[in-house]
């Protein structure tokens, strides 16, 4: 693989990663249930840090900033109801999230295994790991499994929401 066909991959690949991001800080702002909303925070934490590795492997290849997202995409719609701490309410929003980082990783695992240049391949395959662990976080959230990220250490029932918006001056 060419310098030039290695910039365009990661530059699609950061593009399509970037989209997925926005998507996810967007669908972080509809789940309101505090354990899937952490399951957001963390999922959007380990994204950055992949978008970070990407903005370095371009930077190195010339191109000094991350590509604009690919597209926008849309979150699926939450009942009224899920303002209400009702894990069910948001099964959509968390299935669809679980479907596009499944094909994520379908269309780009060719295309990755194919890059000649080891350290980004490998730095590409550590992504689309992440992002498989990813698609199974939402997966275990959507069957309503609340306890993604970890085990409450007391069996405290949950009450409240998370804002769709941080509290800012």
């Amino acid at each position: 693989m060419l310098r030039d066909e290695l910039r365009s991959l990661l530059t699609s690949f950061a593009a399509e990663r970037l989209a997925l991001v926005e998507h996810h800080e967007a669908a972080a702002r509809v789940v309101g249930h505090y354990d899937f909303n952490n399951t957001y925070q963390y999922v959007i934490a380990r994204e950055e840090t992949h978008l970070s590795w990407l903005q370095s492997a371009l930077g190195e290849l010339g191109v000094p900033a991350l590509p604009p997202s690919s597209a926008a995409i849309p979150v699926a719609p939450t009942p009224v109801k899920a303002r209400r701490l009702v894990a069910s309410a948001y099964r959509d929003v968390l299935e669809d999230d679980a479907r596009l980082l499944g094909a994520f990783v379908e269309r780009w695992g060719g295309p990755v295994a194919e890059v000649a240049h080891a350290r980004h391949r490998g730095m590409l395959g550590v992504i689309l790991g992440e992002s498989l662990e990813h698609q199974r976080l939402f997966e275990q959230a959507a069957e309503g499994f609340e306890d993604v990220i970890g085990r409450r250490t007391i069996d405290a029932v949950r009450v409240g929401a998370v804002l769709p918006t941080r509290w800012m001056e």
